[in-house]
């Protein structure tokens, strides 16, 4: 670049900077130009030179654009197929089956008479009577083949009970008579302490749920029956919860914690679970602290798989999901490990999630590690004491799937900080040059920063506009059947961005400055980045620190370590593949949590309702991997000759997938049997019931109330059923709680959109009944109503008090009353296969009196399972739908009151 090319105030700083350097090189410029660069002199902390040569600067002629942008594109890719093959490895050793050992085809067999039963929803035939018929067949088979070493005690508990989650937005739940089958091993003189391993039987309406959470129950049963025969004697017992009202918020897990006998035994547990379908079971959540515990399965399991970064962001509450976990931790105070199946979560609660999909080697997996764990816990001393052992945190990751490194969170934040100090020492090296050195290299670092900075943002904001823009045209989740289609249309921009803005700064800002100075410099402001992180993260007290310790310790080490030779040599072929070599753990290892963020993610993304854009969200995380990823290859844009190529061929990519996108090229949905991603629509055929105080009708209608499950609506399912669309759109009964309509669950915050379409009355054979039996005043001055309701095995009742009256206690959970998001009650009901009327009490406190009445309430009756589950016009509209759908359909009604 000349100097007549720059700009007044550009020219001004240059030829300041050239006095300050001292007269001779403002009074020499062409001996100067024609002169060898000098070299950097130490760590390259102030000596910046202001010509280049003529072939571009440096020690040698620069880095080949094409060589510099070919090496790290086959160093990602060479990268990312590391990942894969190490995710691809299940299992690490011969085929299972010899005595004493895990038998994936026996746990295959178990798992596959369970699907075939179908649907197992809480209170149906299926759940209640043929899946635990069927587990107490095989528990008495394996106790009768049971070794004289173990004693096998089983207890059918079917509880009753009721608590409140803030999950969801917080809401009540309340149980009556539902199933556990609870299997204890012991020794033969019997044990004072246990470790609970929990599965479910239950599944969600309209799925197999061979995933969720059937294999999990399969496993467990293996896992019995090789304990249950070894001559080994235990020296604790070992508890089978198999619990089969999960999928009704985790409510037979309540229930055997506070009200079985057992319970009081367990000193922690292990919880399998699935948000996806087979694959690795990943170890996502451990604790409440109790360090133990994650050092027992570092040292027991056989395929370890475990990520103390999954369970801060599972803590987080950033995925929409809960566990039993949660359960047994806040209600029961014992501490546990919970495991989940994470690959393919496009299927997870739907009718793919079938025992076939389900690869024998994930099962083989799972079995080895859960039998060795469950093995480790019940032979250890730790067990019997483990209060001793509960203070403190662990940080915990695995190395490929191959072993897990852990420690505790305090030795971390030394190590944190020891590294934080070396690269404080490495860089205040720098700012021991001479003044007038030191000076010009925090202006650059400062500047440099800001540049960094700029880019990352503009390179967000870039992400971000496109993900807006496709959203509003109607083109959202074009990624969700091909995912590569985000990195090439949001992936790209942010890159392309990126390197744009530093080509502007090393063109006008940084003009005739030496490339390897550039270089050394943006590679300190990346370091110094990644250590401001590594210092925020661990004063904050998160185990993910660690990430931030990696991205600061090997770079480092990898400079120290190549620096001389880009002095002397420059930035040539040898430098490269130095440089990237060191940057192998770091790199790799943000790869091998990229997939899993995407693979969370992604799948849950077509789920998460129709107020989240999805392609928002996943803009913004593409966009911050690229910022990741692009910190310590800043320098290359500096020490290469050029970045035109690159930038075109960015540009292109992305204008052509946007154009692409935005022409409606990519399909979200896919029916290909291999690897479905179906749309989850929800059906409900409901007659709706509305009365005033006096208990006239003011309102009756029925129809097909339907609700998409993702941003896009009903946008794609039109075409093929005109009859739904904008036309039917519902509206809400401003008056009612909920709208008005029948949620399952309260997830009316997250799904706004939604369609009612006229249809004939429904007519269950169970009709439900809701009456008010008392009405009387307390002696503190408040009203009682006590209700009495009877119907199906599910019921969500809804509650909203009117001006001048406050609801102050009620006989359900606690006793205090649980708001959900927007300030109605939302309680969840459900019973086994029999149960008596359900009553409760609420108490309304009432300030001002109102002559429309104290309270609306409002019961919906869902029926999941059995004929009434059907009607002849749901069963016309479900069948017009396309086959790359998954539509959920069943029949409810909805009454509504006020007293």
């Amino acid at each position: 670049m000349e100097w007549g090319s720059e700009s007044a105030p550009v020219r001004r700083h240059r030829v300041a900077g050239e006095h300050r350097e001292g007269p001779s090189a403002a009074l020499q410029p062409e001996r100067e130009a024609r002169a060898p660069e000098p070299r950097a002199a130490g760590g390259g902390g102030g000596a910046r030179t202001r010509k280049r040569s003529p072939g571009g600067g440096g020690a040698g002629s620069g880095l080949s654009e094409a060589r510099a942008a070919l090496g790290l594109l086959l160093y990602l890719l060479a990268l990312r197929t590391l990942v894969q093959l190490s995710l691809q490895q299940l299992v690490l050793r011969g085929p299972a089956g010899s005595r004493g050992e895990f038998d994936a085809r026996q746990a295959r067999h178990y798992l596959e008479h369970i699907t075939s039963i179908g649907p197992r929803t809480t209170g149906s035939p299926e759940n209640e009577v043929l899946t635990v018929r069927y587990l107490l067949e095989q528990i008495q088979l394996l106790e009768q083949q049971s070794s004289d070493a173990h004693k096998i005690s089983v207890d059918v508990q079917r509880p009753t009970g009721s608590f409140s989650i803030d999950f969801l937005g917080g809401f009540t739940s309340y149980y009556d008579n539902i199933t556990n089958i609870v299997v204890k091993l012991e020794p033969q003189a019997g044990a004072q302490h246990a470790v609970l391993a929990n599965c479910h039987f239950d599944s969600v309406p309209n799925s197999p749920g061979a995933s969720d959470d059937a294999v999990s129950c399969s496993v467990m049963l293996e896992v019995l029956r090789v304990l249950s025969t070894s001559s080994e004697a235990l020296h604790h017992a070992i508890i089978f919860l198999f619990n089969g009202a999960e999928e009704n918020v985790l409510q037979a897990s309540h229930g055997f914690v506070t009200q079985h006998p057992w319970a009081s035994l367990v000193r922690a547990f292990i919880n399998l679970e699935a948000a996806g379908v087979g694959g690795k079971e990943l170890v996502f959540q451990t604790g409440p602290e109790n360090p133990w515990l994650v050092q027992a399965y570092v040292s027991a399991a056989k395929h370890p798989f475990a990520s103390v970064v999954a369970q801060e962001v599972f803590q987080s509450g950033i995925i929409p999901s809960d566990t039993d976990f949660r359960i047994f931790r806040d209600f029961g105070n014992i501490p546990g490990i919970d495991l989940a199946f994470i690959e393919n979560g496009y299927i997870y609660h739907t009718k793919y999630d079938t025992a076939d999909r389900i690869l024998t080697e994930s099962i083989q997996r799972a079995g080895d590690n859960i039998l060795a764990v469950l093995k480790y816990l019940a032979t250890s001393d730790m067990l019997a004491s483990s209060s001793e052992y509960q203070h403190g945190s662990m940080v915990f990751f695995d190395v490929f799937g191959l072993f897990v490194i852990a420690y505790p969170s305090r030795v971390g934040s030394i190590i944190n900080y020891m590294v934080f100090l070396a690269a404080v020492l490495y860089l205040g090296k720098k700012l021991l040059q001479p003044r007038h050195k030191t000076a010009h290299y925090l202006k650059d670092f400062f500047c440099g920063l800001g540049i960094t900075l700029a880019s990352w943002f503009t390179s967000l904001v870039t992400a971000l506009i496109l993900a807006v823009f496709v959203s509003l045209i109607g083109q959202s989740l074009s990624w969700y059947n091909h995912f590569y289609v985000s990195v090439c249309l949001y992936g790209t921009a942010a890159v392309a961005k990126i390197i744009f803005v530093h080509t502007l700064a090393k063109r006008f800002y940084y003009v005739n400055t030496s490339q390897q100075y550039l270089g050394e410099l943006f590679f300190d402001i990346a370091l110094s980045v990644h250590c401001l992180a590594l210092v925020t993260l661990t004063s904050r007290g998160l185990c993910l620190a660690f990430i931030s310790a990696v991205w600061v310790a090997f770079p480092l080490l990898t400079k120290l370590l190549v620096h001389k030779d880009l002095q002397q040599n420059g930035a040539g072929g040898k430098f490269l593949g130095a440089y990237l070599l060191g940057l192998l753990v770091p790199y790799l290892y943000a790869l091998y949590l990229i997939w899993a963020v995407f693979e969370m993610f992604t799948p849950i993304l077509g789920r998460s309702g129709s107020q989240i854009p999805p392609d928002v969200v996943l803009a913004s995380i593409l966009a911050a991997c690229v910022m990741l990823l692009s910190s310590y290859f800043l320098p290359f844009i500096y020490l290469v000759r050029s970045t035109h190529r690159t930038m075109v061929a960015l540009t292109l990519l992305c204008t052509l997938t946007f154009l692409l996108v935005c022409s409606g090229a990519f399909f979200p949905y896919s029916s290909n049997p291999a690897s479905p991603k179906p749309k989850r629509v929800f059906l409900q055929h409901v007659t709706r019931t509305f009365h005033d105080l006096e208990g006239s009708v003011t309102k009756r209608d029925s129809g097909i109330w339907i609700n998409g499950f993702d941003y896009t609506g009903m946008s794609h399912i039109t075409p093929h059923v005109p009859e739904i669309n904008d036309t039917i759109r519902a509206p809400c009964e401003e008056a009612a709680p909920l709208c008005g309509f029948p949620w399952y669950l309260p997830v009316h915050f997250l799904i706004k959109k939604n369609w009612y379409l006229p249809a004939p009355e429904v007519s269950p054979g169970l009709r439900p009944q809701f009456r008010l039996i008392a009405k009387e005043k307390t002696p503190w001055d408040s009203t009682r109503l006590t209700f009495e309701a009877t119907g199906p095995s599910h019921i969500s009742l809804y509650m909203r008090t009117h001006q001048g009256s406050a609801l102050t206690h009620w006989s359900l959970g606690s006793g205090t009353p649980v708001t959900s998001k927007g300030g109605d009650y939302f309680v969840f009901y459900s019973h086994g296969l029999q149960a008596s009327a359900w009553q409760f009490w609420i108490e309304v406190q009432v300030t001002e009196e109102k002559p429309g009445g104290m309270v609306t309430v409002a019961l919906a009756a869902h029926y999941l399972s059995g004929e009434d589950k059907r009607s002849s016009p749901l069963d016309a509209l479900k069948d017009k739908f396309p086959d790359w759908t998954f539509p959920s359909a069943w029949v409810c009604t909805y009454d509504l009151f006020v007293f």
